[in-house]
Parts: structure tokens; C-alpha cells; sequence
């Protein structure tokens, strides 16, 4: 059976679809629709939205989920009208912290902007950090990164970088380990100052051939025997150096952010 589940929030709808994204992992063998709904701030936004969940539970035959990150009760009162199964943020964890803290939680909205407003600085900061140091272009910012990601082309060491720098501030470089550097039995000059901050991203072959055969279709660089060598050579070379690694082959960007930094012991720069 298809499901419809729904992200409502009178912000961007990030908060919603962290949540939701989280919840709906845990049941791989189920399809849903995924919708975002943000700024939902009005009484006829609001409506709106109710209008639309109850048409596709009439649709579909069954109630779409419907996870609120809403702070007018007034507003989040109207969606629960609606035919959907809710999952409202505000009353699953702030209930409880009222309870905990013997205090009533601040409901207005944009109370958390000074540490948004500081957040997203650093966040920036760090992506450009992230975009001026990538696959090796300039290796002289190196002794302010907070780490640095090598690997072969194609292993996932940009797209990890730039997560690590938007969701926690942090600076991350990263090099690409080439045929030529495979061949020295050294480490890249470049990166022996830096043996502290260094962490591989190793992957299978047969993984790495098929993400390079799309971009360079039948090509030496896309082999399966040259992806195979490159891959040997690389582990061989992080063994040799006692260099920290992970396999990426399974992992998605996020998993892969957050074990690095629990490996090296990094801590977040932004908060939220």
C-alpha cells in the first residue's frame, strides 16, 4: 500500500523532515510520498494544508502521517482536525521539558534567532572553507582545517565535507589520492605536515567502478581491474601510515559525518 507522509512547519520545514526522515528509516519496506509544507503561519495557510492531507487520505484510503513543527496551538489545533495520523513536535517534547523544568516553554515564535543568526555565520564560514580547500586545490589552508579527508576519486570525500561544514561548522578539507600518488610509496609532500588531521575514505571496487562508469562510460578510469588497483594501493597506504579510516561504500553522507567525528573526536561548531 503507498503511504503520503507530511512535513508541516511555519519555519523551513528542516526541523519536520529530520524527524520525519528519522522515523520513516526504521521501515525500509514501506513506500511513502514525502511532502514538505512550510510556512504554514496563517489560519488559512493552515486551512489549507488541512484541506490538503484530508483530500489524500480520501485518495489514497488510508490516513497520510503528518509530523508538525508548529509553535501557534492555534494552528497546530487546526491540522489536527485533519484525517491524518499527527506526530506534533511541540506537545511529544515540550510537555515533558515543562514537566522536567517546572517551567512554562516560550511558544513565541523566532525566540532562537540569535543563535540561528550566529549558526548560520559559522555554517557559511565553514562551506566556504569547504569549497576553497576541495580535492586538493589549495593545500596551503591546511593547517587550519579540522580535517582532512583523503581518497580516491569518486569515494564521497566532497559531498562529506560539505556536510560536515552546513550541519556542524566544521572546516574540512580533502585531497584526492591520484595514480601518481598511489605510485610513490610516501605520502603526497603536501599532507606529512598534517598526518594528525588525515582520515580515509576507503570503497568497494565494484562500488567505485559503477559511480565513475557513469561519468566517464567505458573508460580506463572506470575499469573494474583500474578500480581495483587504485582501491589496494590506497588501503595499503593507510595501513602503512596508521591512518584512521572508514568504508563509505554502505554508509550514507550523514552516517559517514557523524562516525568520523565520534573516530577523531571532533566537536561540533554550530549548534542545531
Amino acid at each position: 500500500m503507498q503511504h503520503i507522509a507530511y512535513f508541516i512547519s511555519d519555519g523551513t520545514g528542516i526541523t519536520a523532515e529530520s524527524l520525519g526522515h528519522s522515523l520513516l528509516s526504521r521501515f525500509s519496506g514501506v513506500h511513502v510520498d514525502q511532502i514538505t509544507l512550510p510556512y504554514i503561519n496563517t489560519i488559512e495557510r493552515a486551512t489549507q494544508a488541512t484541506q490538503r492531507i484530508n483530500d489524500s487520505a480520501d485518495s489514497m484510503g488510508t490516513p497520510p502521517l503528518v509530523v508538525i513543527s508548529i509553535v501557534d496551538g492555534n494552528l497546530r489545533e487546526i491540522l489536527r482536525q485533519s484525517k491524518g495520523v499527527i506526530l506534533d513536535m511541540f506537545d511529544a517534547f515540550l510537555d515533558p521539558m515543562e514537566k522536567l523544568f517546572g517551567q512554562t516553554a516560550d511558544y513565541s515564535a523566532g525566540t532562537a534567532f540569535g543563535m540561528a543568526h550566529t549558526n548560520y555565520h559559522q555554517r557559511i564560514q565553514a562551506v566556504n572553507y569547504v569549497l576553497e580547500n576541495d580535492d586538493g586545490g589549495n593545500t596551503k589552508n591546511y593547517a587550519t582545517a579540522d580535517i582532512i579527508l583523503v581518497g580516491l576519486s569518486r569515494s564521497g570525500k566532497t559531498p562529506t565535507c560539505l556536510y560536515l561544514g552546513m550541519h556542524f561548522g566544521i572546516r574540512a578539507a580533502n585531497y584526492p589520492f591520484t595514480e601518481d600518488d598511489l605510485d610513490e610509496s610516501a605520502l603526497p609532500k603536501s599532507l606529512q605536515p598534517f598526518r594528525d588531521k588525515l582520515f580515509g575514505l576507503l570503497i568497494a571496487p565494484e562500488r567505485l567502478a559503477s559511480i565513475r562508469e557513469e561519468r566517464y562510460a567505458n573508460s580506463r578510469y572506470a575499469s573494474l581491474k583500474q578500480c581495483e588497483f587504485e582501491t589496494r594501493q590506497f588501503k595499503a597506504r593507510l595501513e602503512r601510515y596508521k591512518l584512521p579510516y572508514l568504508n563509505s561504500t554502505h554508509l550514507s553522507i550523514e552516517e559517514l559525518s557523524t562516525r568520523i567525528m565520534d573516530n577523531v573526536g571532533i566537536e561540533r561548531r554550530v549548534n542545531g
